[in-house]
């Protein structure tokens, strides 16, 4: 099942860092915060990913082209200007980048990547840290019969609030006051027909389709309890990379 990163926006949140970079590409000790979240991916075997690119998108391109650069050992001979690489780290992925355009809204990106979707799949943000199961997220929608799942999470507020009843999203808030509330945590299962739902570049994925669905009662919430962090600001940064360098970061998963 192929998995969609939504990479493209501006991180304006986050300006401090993504005046230099893609918000997807900020580090999390000395790796892009989208190769976390490739490797979460990743250890439940989901290895072929289509990533919508925007905001400096080539800066991602040029991570992936180079990628043994960034992750092995390497000699290079400069008299016939050859390379060997030694320690070879890479991962069993297939990587395609789309430029999905500079000021395209969260729906509008998934609209312009239809040709290269599956009937099911899955889809994030390029910003977002869980150590949720997400094969179990996957089969959960298989049983929902929804048109959408995403996972429900309990953050300390600040986000749009879901009102769940039997497993369904019954109403879809964007950011309300209040703590406590389950949010949507980024992690989707969607079936392509919820294409049809956006309208084109301008549609914000957060307000049509979800909301659509959620009123045709289309939207199935897996609720996890487990660690979610989401990477809005310096501050969530920085707490991310105090987590990473004690060794104690919670989504990292893999080996």
């Amino acid at each position: 099942m192929k998995v969609v990163i939504l990479a493209g926006g501006l991180g304006s949140r986050i300006s401090e860092q993504s005046y230099l970079r893609p918000k997807p590409m900020i580090e999390i000790g000395g790796y892009p915060i989208l190769w976390h979240i490739m490797k979460l991916y990743g250890y439940h075997g989901f290895r072929e990913f289509v990533i919508c690119c925007g905001y400096k998108g080539y800066m991602i391109k040029e991570y992936f082209s180079n990628y043994f650069l960034h992750t092995s050992d390497v000699t290079f001979d400069l008299s016939t200007n050859e390379m060997d690489v030694h320690s070879i780290k890479a991962e069993p992925w297939t990587v395609t980048l789309v430029d999905t355009g500079l000021t395209t809204q969260t729906g509008g990106r998934l609209k312009r990547i239809a040709n290269y979707l599956d009937e099911t799949f899955c889809m994030t943000y390029g910003d977002g840290l869980t150590d949720a199961p997400l094969s179990e997220l996957v089969e959960f929608h298989k049983k929902s019969r929804c048109e959408a799942t995403l996972t429900a999470v309990q953050p300390a507020g600040r986000f749009g609030i879901l009102n769940i009843k039997q497993n369904l999203v019954t109403k879809f808030e964007e950011k309300p006051s209040g703590d406590g509330f389950w949010i949507n945590g980024g992690f989707m299962v969607l079936n392509k027909s919820v294409i049809n739902r956006i309208d084109d570049d301008e549609t914000i994925f957060e307000r049509n389709p979800l909301q659509s669905l959620a009123a045709d009662d289309q939207l199935a919430a897996w609720k996890y309890n487990g660690f979610w962090a989401s990477m809005d600001t310096l501050r969530d940064k920085n707490s991310l990379e105090t987590l990473w360098n004690s060794g104690t970061a919670p989504w990292k998963i893999w080996n």
